[in-house]
C-alpha cells in the first residue's frame, strides 16, 4: 500500500529540484519500505556512445537523490538533510534503452545523523547497477533550504 500523504510529499520534493527535473526523474513508490525513483533512459544520458553506459554523473544524482529522499520515510515531519557521505560500489553498466530504479532505505536515524542503503537496477532487483550507502545530516525542522525551496515542499504555502 502506498502512503499517498508521503507520496505527494516526495513528489513536491523532487519537483523542487531542478536538475531531477531535467533528468525527468520521477517518484515509483513512496512508503516505510523506503523510497523508490526512475530515471527513464534517454539518449542525452548515455556516457558512452559506444555501449549505450549511463553517465556515472547521472546515476550517483539518483541514488544520492533517492537515499536523500529516503529520510522522508523515516523522519515524523519533513527536516533538511544534506549529504554528508555517498558511497557508490558500481557492479556493471545498465543497459541502454531500460529506465533505471533506485530504491533506499534508512537503516538507522539518531539525532544528528541519518544511515541509508540502496540500490540502482533496471528488470531485476536481484541484478543491481549499483549499490550504496549513504549518510546524512539532520539540520532539524527549522531549517528550509534554499530560495523558495521550502515554499514548493509546502505546496506553495513557505
Amino acid at each position: 500500500m502506498i502512503d499517498s500523504s508521503l507520496m505527494a510529499m516526495a513528489e513536491r520534493f523532487l519537483s523542487a529540484l531542478r536538475h531531477c527535473q531535467l533528468l525527468n526523474m520521477r517518484v515509483h513508490q513512496a512508503d516505510a519500505g523506503g523510497m523508490t525513483l526512475v530515471l527513464p533512459w534517454s539518449p542525452l544520458l548515455v556516457g558512452n556512445p559506444q555501449t549505450g553506459a549511463v553517465h556515472g554523473g547521472a546515476l550517483t544524482t539518483l541514488m544520492d537523490t533517492t537515499c536523500g529522499m529516503a529520510t522522508l520515510c523515516s523522519l515524523a515531519q519533513f527536516e533538511v538533510c544534506p549529504t554528508l557521505d555517498l558511497r557508490i560500489d558500481y557492479m556493471h553498466p545498465a543497459e541502454a534503452g531500460k529506465d533505471i530504479y533506485g530504491h533506499a532505505y534508512c537503516y538507522r536515524v539518531t539525532r544528528d545523523v541519518i544511515f541509508t542503503r540502496g540500490m540502482a537496477y533496471q528488470d531485476d532487483p536481484e541484478q543491481p547497477i549499483c549499490q550504496v550507502v549513504g549518510t546524512f545530516m539532520r539540520l532539524g525542522q527549522q531549517a528550509r533550504g534554499g530560495i523558495r525551496f521550502a515554499g514548493k515542499l509546502d505546496g506553495g504555502q513557505g
